[in-house]
């Protein structure tokens, strides 16, 4: 991905890409910053053109353009309240400009897993130190993972998705319930009693619609381009628990 982000007017999409060219990749570049006297790492996302994207992370959140996405590594114990300012001076420090998406997590972005499903590509931190029902009483119950017993281990699920084509608003708000449905599979099936974490977040990004080019109107499990997304985050999904579960009963 090139560091060029310099923005384009509409181009009318060629006859044999009814979607246009623009096909965003989904591999992040690592990096790293210091504070508190120690080194922590980020994933960075910058994008050549600015792709329509869905956030539910502490900053860039909605719907709207984006030139880059930050995931980066906090500690287990972080306590600023300000999580958005605080993605703000991430990429200042990285020289990112312009319209952008960051999220926070307890997991190592290193331990990052992907997964793609023809051309949907995500990358998913999966950390189930504290994994929860989302209908749960607000009364604290027991740990609802497999092993059973407390844990301090802090942990997020935080997932990044580019899916190639444009996507309508409509759509992409669906692809967001699409992707947590497949997260939710993806936990049950490794014996979690669970729909995630608390403080779960996502990214999902597309290219702008292209004068003349078609738009997806739907982003549902069983379209087709909702469909790839799921399989993409449930893959990836699974198989970050199952390398949180083998770590945690140290294979």
């Amino acid at each position: 991905m090139s560091a060029d982000l310099a923005t384009t007017g509409a181009v009318p999409a060629p006859r044999d890409e009814p979607y246009g060219s623009v096909r965003p990749a989904i591999a992040p570049e690592q990096a790293s910053r210091v504070e508190a006297g120690r080194p922590w790492p980020l994933h960075v996302w910058r994008f050549d053109h600015p792709l329509r994207a869905i956030c539910s992370g502490p900053y860039g959140g909605g719907i709207g353009e984006r030139l880059w996405v930050i995931n980066a590594t906090v500690p287990r114990d972080y306590a600023r309240l300000d999580p958005d300012a605080h993605i703000a001076e991430l990429a200042a420090g990285l020289s990112l400009s312009g319209p952008g998406a960051g999220m926070l997590t307890a997991v190592d972005v290193r331990d990052a897993v992907s997964a793609t499903d023809a051309d949907v590509g995500v990358v998913a931190t999966v950390g189930l130190g504290h994994p929860t029902l989302a209908a749960a009483p607000d009364e604290p119950g027991p740990d609802a993972g497999p092993a059973g017993g407390g844990t301090s281990t802090v942990g997020t699920i935080n997932i990044v998705a580019i899916v190639p084509v444009p996507l309508a608003d409509a759509a992409l708000v669906n692809a967001v319930m699409t992707a947590t449905e497949a997260k939710v599979q993806a936990l049950v099936e490794c014996g979690f009693a669970a729909t995630g974490t608390a403080s779960d977040a996502l990214v999902i990004a597309c290219p702008g619609p292209v004068a003349g080019g078609a738009v997806e109107p739907f982003g549902g499990p069983r379209s087709t381009w909702g469909a790839r997304l799921a399989r993409a985050v449930h893959a990836a999904v699974e198989q970050g628990a199952r390398r949180w579960l083998a770590a945690r009963r140290g294979e």
